[in-house]
């Protein structure tokens, strides 16, 4: 059994509740530690996830206001 790696794990799931779930993955920690590729790679899609939905709720915003001005 890998109790090092059990003992990351825990760790990562108190961070998640204490820090918040996003900011947990966004700002606190890349989580280096942790050797598990599967978890790296679900990792980095859910940031690239969050910033894409970022983005266009912001721009979809911006178009909004901006078909409004022109009417």
């Amino acid at each position: 059994m890998n109790y090092d790696l059990i003992e990351k794990f825990e760790f990562l799931i108190s961070k998640m509740r204490t820090e918040g779930f996003h900011y947990c993955f966004k700002h606190y920690s890349r989580f280096e530690e942790i050797d598990d590729d599967k978890f790296h790679e679900l990792r980095e899609k859910y940031l690239k996830s969050a910033d894409e939905l970022k983005n266009y709720i912001e721009t979809r915003l911006e178009d909004l206001l901006e078909e409004e001005y022109e009417e």
